[in-house]
């Protein structure tokens, strides 16, 4: 499982011109789900997620966590984050979690950030999306599991 997590001052997430979610303060997560996840690694991903010290502190350092500035996380399903891209110049996504089971993990992925006191909106599972997001800083961390 493979994470991008950019710190936002403003996320949102539209299809077919419709505001489907939306959040303020908080984390962008995209997440890509690889062939043999499972929810131990959506769990653990979650939980480096919530803690992960990327907000600044009254020192202008990176001292605390999602939970610490009470934010929000936008969660979006993104297979592209697996591309193979050693040959030709065409990714191949063979890596990726069929969707199925992938959807399964990305829901269950979005629960346990709910239920570890994160609020978490997310896309639609499988649909074209238009991401939209203000990066704070920029920060962006890239986290696997």
């Amino acid at each position: 499982m493979k994470a991008v997590i950019q710190r936002v001052s403003k996320a949102h997430v539209t299809v077919k011109d419709k505001l489907v979610s939306e959040i303020g303060n908080g984390l962008m997560i995209l997440i890509g789900i690889k062939k043999g996840d499972k929810e131990n690694h959506a769990k653990e991903l979650a939980e480096k997620c919530a803690n992960l010290r990327i907000f600044e502190d009254s020192n202008g350092k990176f001292n605390l966590s999602i939970k610490d500035v009470n934010g929000n996380a936008l969660v979006v399903s993104q297979f592209t984050l697996l591309a193979d891209t050693a040959h030709g110049r065409r990714p191949s996504f063979t890596d990726a979690e069929g969707p199925v089971n992938a959807k399964k993990l990305y829901e269950y992925f979005i629960s346990t950030l709910n239920s570890l006191g994160i609020p978490t909106k997310g896309g639609i599972f499988g649909e074209r999306m238009l991401v939209s997001l203000e990066n704070r800083g920029p920060v962006t961390i890239i986290m696997e599991e």
